[in-house]
């Protein structure tokens, strides 16, 4: 009899296959939910920086026009304006503009590879593809 006890209890370790299974099922079902959560949460922090990036190369080329007296309107923003530095990953470039009262003023447009937005700046001010209006434009 003692040896009877024994083997049940050898048999009653660990799990089960089904309960193995429903486990996996379960995690698969969590993943497929997270995971493309995880890239739009990635996808909103990437357009933040392009967004940000235009806003900070705007006020750094705001800075160059005061040293200089003229707006810095052509090149890449990280080797031209005075203290701007560049997110990792984000293309910045200046561009002219000519503002309503025929002053000059310039343009900033900033994108990266993984956002799903491009941003621009106009010192002049401008109209957005969704019909608002303002110095920043993403879209």
């Amino acid at each position: 009899m003692p040896k009877g006890s024994k083997m049940k209890r050898k048999k009653s370790k660990g799990f089960t296959l089904i309960e193995l299974l429903v486990v996996v099922a379960i995690v698969g079902i969590l993943a497929a939910i997270a995971i493309p959560q995880f890239a739009a949460y990635r996808a909103r922090g990437f357009n933040a920086r392009v967004a940000a990036d235009a806003r900070n190369a705007a006020t750094a080329n705001e800075a160059y026009f005061v040293d200089n007296n003229v707006y810095a309107t052509s090149g890449a923003c990280n080797g031209t304006l005075p203290g701007f530095t560049l997110s990792g990953g984000v293309t910045c470039t200046l561009g002219t503009s000519k503002c309503s009262d025929g002053s000059a003023g310039f343009k900033v447009n900033t994108n990266h590879t993984s956002a799903t937005k491009k941003c621009s700046w106009d010192s002049c001010g401008q109209t957005c593809a969704d019909g608002t209006t303002g110095n920043l434009c993403c879209s």
